[in-house]
């Protein structure tokens, strides 16, 4: 089933198929493949890196969510598959009970280089028994009934996407985008990889250990309308005193009165949500400046390296040097050197 044909330049051309069902969501397809579409743009027919095909069980219109309709090939027409994306969306749980799917999936997956999900795409996935014993990821919301239904799978409910062998697995919606240019990258280098997020306008191309979801967004759900200008203040005052005593005369109560209702709001108590808030900031710092790690500390209120990397380790399971080698910007990680000068010791 690979696709290794030779194009303009000795490089291969990859056939890249997409995956739907009825009632697929449309963004899981048109974002991802809009992806290799531009790392196609500079070349011609001939020669792009990546032929585009969108299959379903049957074939014919396949309609969408949103009400749309999009022509698709069988999967019993295919050939030559490099890499093959299941998209996700509300049709996935029935579309995951498709014999003629599952059946083809089980049976060609082993010859596919890349067989890859979007959201809960991995449902799918998960059904045709390609995701014995390896590590997933799925919309944030349907992680739990994923392990719940598939105990013999790890799920990861943080990361944007994750790479277990020859499968890949994304979570909610846009993360099809970060899984597209990580495949690219793997394909085409890092330089291809970031011209396409630039053409594309995002604001930046995230890795897959990445959180799939930002604090700031966690507690505007949360929420009951009441410390919504508390939490932009903190924002912008990371470095400051921030202990409930300050907090609470912030917003003229008792700090009794204040930690308990903080608590019934939010359901967390004031000081995670200020080292989370913290821990955001510093990580974001890491993956996009040149700051050095005493800096950032300083800058994020840890008051100093040893309390941040102690965040960091008991929060995401690594030191912050080691994070930014991971996650940060080439010209972060010119830092690395520099950082380890400050005593901030790697794992082992």
């Amino acid at each position: 089933m690979r696709s290794i044909a030779a194009v303009e330049g000795g490089l291969p051309q990859r056939h890249v198929v997409f995956v739907m069902f009825p009632d697929a969501l449309l963004l899981d397809l048109s974002g991802p493949l809009a992806a290799f579409e531009l790392s196609c743009e500079t070349a011609s027919a001939e020669g792009a890196p990546y032929r585009l095909t969108v299959a379903s069980a049957t074939g014919g219109l396949i309609r969408t969510s949103s009400g749309i309709e999009l022509m698709s090939r069988s999967i019993q027409d295919l050939s030559d598959v490099d890499t093959l994306v299941v998209v996700g969306g509300i049709g996935v749980h029935e579309a995951a009970d498709q014999p003629l799917l599952l059946d083809w999936l089980a049976a060609h997956a082993g010859g596919i280089r890349r067989v890859c999900s979007v959201c809960t795409g991995t449902f799918v996935l998960a059904a045709a028994g390609l995701l014995i014993g390896r590590r997933v990821v799925t919309h944030w919301g349907s992680c739990r009934l994923l392990q719940d239904r598939y105990p013999d799978v790890t799920v990861s409910p943080d990361a944007i996407y994750v790479r277990d062998g020859p499968i890949w697995t994304s979570a909610g919606v846009t993360a099809g985008i970060d899984l597209a240019l990580a495949l690219i990258e793997e394909d085409r280098g890092h330089a291809e990889a970031i011209r396409v997020a630039k053409r594309l306008v995002v604001f930046m191309k995230r890795a897959g250990g990445q959180t799939q979801f930002s604090v700031p967004l966690v507690l505007q759900e949360a929420d009951d309308h009441g410390f919504e200008t508390l939490h932009s203040w903190i924002q912008d005052h990371l470095g400051d005193d921030l202990r409930v005593e300050a907090l609470a005369a912030r917003v003229a109560m008792s700090p009794r009165t204040f930690a308990r209702l903080y608590l019934e709001r939010t359901g967390r108590t004031p000081a995670k949500v200020v080292e989370e808030l913290r821990l955001e900031a510093a990580r974001r710092a890491l993956e996009e400046t040149r700051h050095s790690i005493k800096e950032i500390a300083t800058r994020n209120g840890f008051l100093d390296e040893e309390r941040m990397r102690r965040a960091f380790r008991r929060r995401l399971g690594v030191s912050p040097q080691d994070y930014r080698a991971k996650f940060g910007a080439g010209d972060a990680r010119e830092r690395i050197d520099q950082d380890t000068d400050l005593g901030v010791a790697p794992i082992t």
